[in-house]
């Protein structure tokens, strides 16, 4: 029997259309955001427990807000309650942070230049790489799943986590990074064989536009 994870990220938020970069900026979902989460509930319900994985039991989150929501949405059918995890919390953008793209482009050129450039190992001021989030993202990840072999569990967190996790799984370099896309309310199903990741589901949606 594998070791199942549903990594997801979680569903979108209430300032989703005007693209800004939320990093630590608590922002809640959307009722777009918690319906795409009831959604991503039924979804796992009807695939729980197939192919001979065991029912979801824990479900594991970032503990910003956004994240925390939409586990607690999940989790309601299966009578769990989110665990949150810090370490799990978005990449943090500096001085960036609460910025559009072209506020950031126009405000800070260098800068974005480099990020541009380098978005393995340039950071805002103030704020991470994407290897600085990779080095917090990853430990917390594998140490949720270390010991539950052949258990189900669910880890809602974010696009940026959610794409080191991706990377690291599928050996992409992380200066591929956004080679892998990450929707709002996608999920991505993973089975460790004796520890060997498979990518079942790779950011898939229920369908439940905004």
């Amino acid at each position: 029997m594998p070791t199942r994870v549903y990594l997801i990220r979680h569903g979108i938020t209430v300032d989703a259309d005007q693209r800004r970069y939320k990093g630590h900026i608590d922002v809640p979902l959307s009722e777009a955001g918690v319906r795409q989460a009831a959604a991503l509930a039924e979804f796992i319900r009807n695939l729980d427990g197939r192919d001979g994985t065991a029912p979801l039991s824990r479900i594991f989150c970032s503990n910003l807000i956004r994240a925390v929501k939409t586990a607690e949405t999940i989790a309601k059918p299966f009578g769990i309650t989110p665990e949150p995890v810090q370490t799990l919390c978005e990449r943090h953008f500096g001085h960036w942070e609460g910025m559009t793209f072209d506020e950031i482009k126009a405000a800070y050129p260098k800068e974005f230049a480099g990020w541009a450039g380098n978005p393995h190992t340039f950071s805002p001021v103030g704020g991470e790489s994407t290897q600085d989030t990779a080095d917090r993202a990853l430990p917390a990840f594998y140490g949720i799943i270390k010991g539950r072999k052949d258990e189900t569990t669910a880890v809602v967190a974010h696009g940026g986590i959610n794409r080191v996790i991706l990377c690291d799984i599928l050996g992409v370099p992380l200066s591929h990074i956004f080679r892998v896309e990450q929707d709002y309310a996608c999920i991505n199903v993973i089975d460790f064989y004796d520890g060997v990741p498979v990518v079942k589901l790779l950011n898939y949606s229920t369908g439940l536009c905004p």
